[in-house]
């Protein structure tokens, strides 16, 4: 059996879904995990450092992707940059919908694991914001901008595990949609006040 590598990560992780929707994730161990996934505990911290980390592998890929994908866009304002650097990472996402689902519910549920999405997104949304100003972006405007465009690629992805009818592609083109019917509406909101 592989003790490293991409194969024994993808073990890791699927071991630690298993037993999170099986018995919780307080009631798990790292050693438990291992032994599942057919490894040891060493292995099991060469690749996460803690048994919170196996179920956010891919964060770090996706907030590089986003953020190469804002500083290489075409022009355009912060939501149109966003969508098209999110359309640009779907992929990662979509390579992982089997796990992606059962990983959403376990972390529902589990409140040490919704604090850690919270600190991810927050992670994100900054490198985001970051990469919108490094854009010309106003500090103001970059920060709502990586937040909104988080939070639609956030629902985007719920309605797509939900409802996997349509595509990713297809949700995420609504939420921004949205982002900016909502945004018209509150300007010609503002032009009566």
């Amino acid at each position: 059996m592989p003790r490293s590598g991409a194969e024994a990560r993808r073990r890791l992780q699927q071991a630690a879904l298993e037993l999170y929707r099986e018995r919780g994730f307080d009631q798990t161990t790292t050693a438990e995990i291992a032994a599942r996934a057919g490894l040891n505990e060493r292995t099991y911290f060469r690749h996460f450092a803690d048994k919170r980390e196996v179920l956010f592998d891919g964060q770090a890929e996706l907030r590089d992707t986003l953020v190469h994908e804002v500083a290489t866009a075409p022009e355009g304002r912060p939501l149109e940059l966003l969508l098209h650097a999110f359309l640009k990472a779907k992929h990662i996402l979509e390579g992982n919908r089997d796990f992606s689902e059962p990983r959403c519910a376990v972390i529902a549920a589990t409140p040490a694991l919704r604090e850690r999405e919270l600190a991810k997104a927050a992670a994100l949304t900054e490198a985001v914001a970051g990469a919108l100003r490094q854009r010309g972006v106003p500090e103001r405007l970059a920060g709502l901008a990586a937040q909104a465009g988080w939070a639609a690629f956030q629902r985007a992805a719920d309605e797509w595990i939900n409802d996997p009818a349509q595509t990713l592609d297809a949700y995420l083109r609504r939420a921004f949609d949205d982002l900016g019917a909502l945004s018209a509406a509150a300007s010609q909101g503002s032009d009566g006040v």
